[in-house]
């Protein structure tokens, strides 16, 4: 048997603890995780461990690049299963960051959905179909950039491509 890898997850910028925190922000989100830390699944085992919500769990966390996959040969089956496992084994917090601009995170991570829906709203009518230019989101919708960032690393919907934010078309 291979010899498991350890993988740490290093968190530099204070946005990055939006997604951190929001991967294991409800307790169905945290079993997966926690099933995902222990073995391989598929998208199969997934949806009947924890129904539809796991695969959009699952999807979130392809989102934030939170999991790795391979390819499985199950008995029976002419077609591989792609399967899923958590990437790392550790996370390793190295930010300092303005109070400000913490707890201005913090807040966001842990917002009530209708309050953060309604943000997202706004982000994903200035992105449109096609995505924009971070800064010039920011500019138009006059928000810092942390808060920005916060956001759209928290949502399911919006996802950052080099120095744009684009909508999220994941797999899963």
């Amino acid at each position: 048997m291979a010899a498991a890898i350890h993988r740490i997850k290093v968190v530099n910028d204070v946005s990055d603890l939006v997604p951190i925190l929001r991967a294991v922000g409800s307790p169905l989100r945290l079993k997966v995780v926690q099933r995902l830390g222990e073995e391989w699944l598929t998208l199969e085992d997934i949806e009947r461990e924890f129904g539809d919500e796991g695969k959009k769990a699952l999807a979130f966390f392809e989102k934030l690049r939170l999991i790795d996959t391979r390819w499985v040969a199950r008995e029976g089956r002419r077609v591989p299963d792609k399967s899923y496992h958590f990437y790392y084994s550790t996370i390793n917090i190295n930010t300092t960051s303005p109070l400000a601009e913490m707890s201005e995170v913090l807040a966001i991570a842990t917002m009530p959905p209708k309050e953060y829906e309604r943000l997202e709203a706004r982000i994903l009518a200035a992105v449109g179909p096609e995505g924009r230019f971070f800064s010039d989101v920011a500019e138009e919708l006059k928000m810092s950039p942390t808060r920005l960032k916060a956001l759209v690393k928290r949502s399911e919907k919006l996802e950052y491509r080099g120095h744009r934010i684009e909508r999220f078309r994941g797999e899963a």
